[in-house]
């Protein structure tokens, strides 16, 4: 095998005078023994020198890695990304659709995507994703849903979805690739949380169900540095060329060697260790969801099946657990424990695991926490964090459901750009109904709009909102500002 780009870093020759950048020029001492610049491998830290390639157009050492990431998940083009998935998706979004084109989303895609449609001014037709009964969260996108979509708007340029969500809900992508696809359509799947998918016993990687473009973060749940990811291309309906131009558009010119060394480091690690470090991951897990079957009040999804997921690793399955309710494919390495019944809100229980026990949990809501896990977490790690939810399962009391579920879509009044340049003014949510909305509200994470600017305000969103701040959620703004408030048009 090639020489590791981490080894080839750490050899390059440092008698080498670096007459270019970067400013600190190797020079350790420069913070002192021990300082940042020792700490952060500073030493490791170069430009696009001489047999080191050159990101925007690979010939050599970066080129055979992302061959190796081709191979590795099985696409006919990968790309390396030192600028998150958000990079990769922007570039999809800019590489495929013309501008005022016309593109079908799910309307629970991260804020990265609309930020593309904002860029490419584009028409949007949202799918609203079921809905999960047993978190308030979104549910999976139907191929069904997709296809009367693209039959409705045959001028659609790019079907966007999410999966598997922050949640780890599966959506059936390979049906969703079928119907898109019958008319010539492409598809993007922001996989940012699926890197691991198609490993060990996890559910098939969107890359293998028939998707264009795939977007995978590898610091998310792989061994790699934060802001790595790789994108993958597949087929002829997404131009290969247009593509890497776009990414070149939206990454970096002076990508870092430390996170490009990363992602070499985590491609190598799993071509020669992955079955047993995948092998290893998933039966800690399966031991885990195991003892979170003892939870009485609280309940981590799919601890009833021991953690072996609802149905197979097949995407597009689904299955009925008891009482016919429906359940959705998860991905199993997100441990998303319900607080439906319970006094505990999800941000309560976040904020009791972290002062209580020294958990960082990922993300809450009103009725539920997501605990993301990773190549990285032992046995002894994830067992400490279900003891800790059966001791506080032990001291919970029970406290009437609080139903959540999401407000209709909202009507659109303007397009994304008209509405960004028509007058705003601050006002409070409680008196917001049946204005329209002149910025991004969301909570983050997981980054999901919940409402875009152009859209009549309603007083199901209102309430909505509104019970979001109660539960603890914390909502952003575009604009930033008070909590409690939002900008909107001016009605003069």
């Amino acid at each position: 095998m090639a020489e590791a780009l981490y080894e080839k870093l750490k050899r390059y020759d440092k008698t080498m005078l670096p007459m270019h950048m970067p400013g600190h020029k190797r020079n350790l001492l420069l913070s002192g023994a021990g300082g940042y610049l020792e700490a952060l491998g500073a030493d490791c830290d170069i430009t696009e020198v001489a047999g080191f390639d050159n990101l925007a157009e690979p010939e050599g050492i970066l080129r055979a890695i992302e061959e190796r990431a081709a191979a590795l998940w099985h696409s006919e083009e990968a790309y390396l990304l030192v600028n998150g998935s958000t990079c990769g998706i922007l570039a999809g979004i800019y590489a495929t659709v013309r501008r005022g084109g016309t593109v079908i989303a799910a309307r629970n895609c991260h804020k990265s995507v609309y930020n593309g449609l904002r860029l490419r001014e584009a028409k949007v037709v949202y799918l609203l994703p079921e809905q999960d009964t047993e978190t308030g969260a979104c549910g999976p996108v139907t191929p069904a849903a997709v296809e009367a979509a693209r039959k409705r708007h045959p001028e659609a340029q790019l079907v966007i979805l999410t999966s598997p969500t922050y949640e780890g809900v599966v959506s059936d992508v390979t049906g969703i690739c079928e119907a898109a696809h019958a008319g010539g359509v492409p598809v993007l799947v922001d996989a940012a949380h699926g890197a691991h998918f198609g490993f060990g016993a996890f559910p098939e990687s969107a890359v293998s169900c028939g998707a264009d473009l795939v977007v995978q973060s590898l610091h998310k749940t792989l061994p790699s540095l934060t802001q790595t990811a790789v994108a993958h291309r597949n087929g002829t309906l997404v131009s290969g060329a247009a593509y890497r131009e776009a990414v070149n558009l939206f990454q970096t010119s002076s990508p870092s060697y430390l996170l490009l060394a990363s992602i070499e480091g985590c491609i190598r690690l799993l071509e020669e260790k992955g079955e047993a470090l995948f092998a290893d991951w998933q039966a800690a897990l399966s031991e885990a969801y195991v003892q979170a079957g003892a939870l009485r009040h609280l309940a981590v999804i799919g601890a009833e099946e021991g953690g072996t997921g609802t149905a197979g690793s097949k995407q597009g399955e689904n299955a009925l657990s008891g009482g016919g309710k429906p359940r959705f494919l998860r991905d199993r390495s997100k441990l998303v424990v319900s607080t439906a019944g319970t006094e505990f809100s999800g941000t309560v229980l976040m904020e009791r695991l972290r002062k209580d026990y020294h958990i960082e949990a990922e993300m809450a809501q009103e009725q539920y926490l997501v605990a993301m896990t990773g190549m990285g977490d032992t046995r002894e790690g994830l067992l400490r964090f279900i003891r800790a939810l059966l001791e506080l399962d032990a001291g919970c009391r029970l406290a009437p459901e609080r139903k959540v579920s999401y407000p209709a879509l909202p009507v659109c009044r303007h397009s994304i750009t008209e509405a960004e340049e028509l007058p705003s003014e601050e006002c409070r949510i409680a008196m917001s109904a049946r204005r329209t909305a002149a910025e991004y509200v969301w909570a983050y994470p997981p980054g999901i709009p919940l409402l875009v600017p152009g859209e009549e305000i309603s007083e199901e969103m209102v309430r909505f909102l509104l019970h979001k701040e109660e539960g603890g959620v914390h909502l952003h703004r575009t604009s930033g500002g008070e909590e409690g408030w939002l900008l909107v048009h001016s009605l003069r």
